[in-house]
């Protein structure tokens, strides 16, 4: 019997060939019912999705039905695996469905769903656009098309903005440096949020500037401190006689004449390039850009890195002459910019002032 036959061998008798065509038609008629069964199965729900795939393949397996017949068992196992939101065996099937039927629209269909939910989106447009070849009145293929483009465009325009917040920060970087200016790790970050300087067209910064009322710990916000505008004009328009006392003031100590601005003289070290890059980027569309790895162990460990305080309290808080611009002060040698630009009020009036001077009192 044909059953009994070495393999590679071929027929050499009429029975062996009714025989093996036999074992043909069986095979052939088992695969048939399989595929419907597994078309039954999906009919069935999700709990029998798993039956369903189980079915096809097994018809797969059979390999007793033409290019095409079998083409549709891959296509058909795609859908299901779709469904299941297996995307990259949905995939598989769907690209093996079409290289056996180039003409299966439904598998350009499953093939660009499947790369669509991948992310895969040039690969998506592109089995659509054959698919549309093939039948270009395809409904379900269009209006997959359109969503194809759509996250097209949307990609387009997230990279766009990826783009342009590296180069603002790097633009940023660049001026921190050139101006060999120190910056230091963000703090009173529940104040300030993620405000950042921004570097205008004429190559200024413009820094938004926290004023810290270190008796109360209250605070003033400056949005667009210019490096190049002087702290007096500032102060004059904050404490100017049309403005309104300071509402925990009550004995009205504050007033422009009575004021002293102060900075910290910070201690620690300077944020590398690399970590000043990822502090610029964040509250931005380049937040999770993937930056060069940086060697940590190299990162801040130079001496220029590294600030020092002073030993002695009073050194800890250095007066602002208000004559000087912003620029200039935060070029000091003993400044690290904290983030943003942060100063302290006091006033010569009150009893707090003899406190702070002394380097006794430390923001909590």
């Amino acid at each position: 019997m044909a059953l009994w036959m070495e393999k590679g061998s071929q027929p050499q008798t009429q029975s062996e060939i009714a025989d093996l065509d036999a074992i043909a038609a069986l095979k052939e008629s088992a695969a048939l019912e399989l595929k419907e069964k597994g078309n039954e199965y999906v009919k069935l729900g999700k709990k029998h999705y798993s039956d369903a795939i189980d079915c096809y393949t097994r018809a797969i397996d059979q390999k007793a039905l033409s290019d095409s017949e079998n083409s549709v068992l891959f296509a058909n196992r795609a859908h299901v695996n779709l469904l299941l939101g297996n995307y990259r065996r949905a995939l598989t099937d769907a690209e093996e469905a079409i290289n056996l039927c180039p003409t299966n629209v439904k598998a350009f269909y499953r093939a660009a769903k499947a790369s669509l939910s991948l992310n895969l989106l040039n690969e998506a447009k592109l089995y659509c656009e054959n698919g549309l070849e093939k039948d270009p009145s395809n409904e379900e293929l269009k209006k997959l098309a359109r969503k194809v483009e759509s996250n097209i465009m949307e990609r387009r325009s997230y990279e766009a903005k990826v783009s342009n917040a590296v180069t603002v920060a790097k633009g940023l970087v660049s001026a921190i440096e050139a101006r060999k200016l120190k910056m230091g790790k963000a703090m009173y970050r529940e104040l300030t949020g993620l405000k950042k300087p921004v570097l205008d067209k004429d190559n200024i910064l413009h820094w938004p500037v926290l004023l810290l009322y270190a008796e109360v710990m209250s605070s003033d916000f400056i949005e667009d401190f210019c490096e190049t505008d002087m702290f007096s004009a500032h102060l004059d328009l904050i404490f100017s006689e049309d403005s309104p006392p300071l509402p925990w003031d009550t004995e009205n100590k504050y007033t422009r004449d009575a004021i002293e601005l102060y900075y910290e003289a910070s201690s620690g070290t300077c944020l590398s390039t690399a970590k000043l890059l990822q502090y610029f980027l964040e509250g931005t569309a380049g937040a999770n850009v993937e930056l060069p790895h940086e060697d940590e162990n190299a990162a801040g460990s130079s001496s220029s890195n590294t600030i020092s305080a002073g030993d002695d309290f009073a050194s800890k808080w250095i007066r602002v002459n208000e004559k000087r611009t912003l620029h200039d002060v935060l070029r000091e040698s003993r400044f690290t910019i904290p983030g943003i630009p942060v100063f302290f009020v006091v006033s010569r009036r009150s009893s707090f002032y003899q406190v702070f001077k002394s380097g006794k009192w430390s923001p909590q």
